[in-house]
């Protein structure tokens, strides 16, 4: 590489142009700047909104080919339209051209070859970047390999300042209409599954031991209170159950949970496992009792739940007693 340098800017030395007509490395940088870091900063919206997203759902698709798109608009812009017209839109902005070293049109292949030649300008600690700043004919390394010059071209295209306000305006409403789309779709419905799993985590344990928990002075209202804590679907096979109770006579039935865990939450259903420990009859005539139980839950408020379904996964079983 150095010695490409130094045979090249060698060979500059002996050629005559007029300073003024190459490109100043701020405008060069501006360029670069509206043709290429736009276009890859909503190319990067558009693929992180794409990552979030379920794939093969409508707005991964949408994202997925838009940020096709804006690459295919990136490299039509870099490469074909300075070989049709002598200009990107960056440089058509600051009035400046990618010509060789005669002053002709570079072809689209040459122009693909230069931007690849910028990897040499990247990997050097961008070095190459900044070699505009002291080489005599103000070159990247990359022009260097492709023999090219970026020189001041006039006059500027009429129209071309609108053209690059409208292009760039568009990008943004892509890149802000992509994040918006994220946010509806992925990031809040993430967010609100979060509150469903926080609060099943609260609610769930505190709805199952008070449906369970009873005492044999208050059992109408308990059981009452109970059948409240339920869907209607469930309601039947909770009164049965109660209705066994009665008839086998109650006595006080405590139960609380010392661990829960949700399994599934969804937008209006979720499910946990719920470990119960709990104490039956009263002292010194009762027992200590242990269950693990699978509860599935409705919403039935904005922040209601209610017990859809209870499944014994291990009985009740004593785990030592008094009296």
């Amino acid at each position: 590489m150095t010695e490409l340098l130094t045979d090249d800017t060698r060979q500059s030395d002996t050629e005559t142009t007029d300073p003024s007509s190459l490109a100043s490395w701020p405008a060069r940088a501006g360029a670069f700047a509206l043709d290429v870091v736009v276009g890859f900063g909503v190319f990067a919206a558009l693929v992180l909104v794409a990552w979030s997203t379920p794939q093969r759902e409508w707005l991964w698709w949408v994202t997925v080919l838009g940020a096709a798109a804006v690459l295919l608009a990136v490299a039509v812009n870099r490469m074909l339209l300075p070989a049709l017209s002598g200009w990107t839109l960056g440089r058509a902005l600051f009035g400046i051209a990618v010509v060789d070293r005669d002053g002709t049109k570079v072809g689209p292949w040459r122009l693909l070859a230069r931007d690849a030649a910028h990897l040499i300008d990247t990997a050097a600690l961008l070095l190459g970047w900044f070699w505009p700043l002291w080489d005599r004919r103000n070159r990247t390394v990359a022009d260097m390999v492709a023999r090219t010059e970026v020189r001041v071209v006039e006059p500027t295209p009429r129209h071309a300042k609108k053209t690059v306000v409208k292009v760039v305006s568009l990008g943004a409403a892509i890149a802000v209409a992509a994040a918006t789309l994220g946010y509806l779709t992925v990031y809040r419905q993430d967010l609100r599954l979060a509150q469903t799993r926080e609060q099943l985590a609260v609610q769930g344990p505190k709805l199952v031991t008070d449906m369970l928990s009873y005492q044999a002075a208050t059992l109408h209202e308990d059981f009452e209170r109970a059948r409240g804590a339920v869907t209607d679907n469930y309601r039947p096979q909770l009164e049965e159950q109660q209705r066994a109770i009665e008839q086998a006579g109650a006595v006080d039935n405590d139960y609380w949970s010392p661990n829960a865990a949700v399994l599934t939450a969804g937008a209006d259903r979720g499910t946990m496992l719920v470990l119960l420990q709990g104490q039956r009859g009263t002292p010194p005539d009762y027992r200590t009792i242990t269950a693990t139980v699978k509860v599935e839950f409705v919403r039935a408020a904005a922040d209601q739940w209610k017990v859809d379904n209870l499944t014994v996964l291990a009985s009740p079983n004593p785990a030592g007693g008094g009296g």
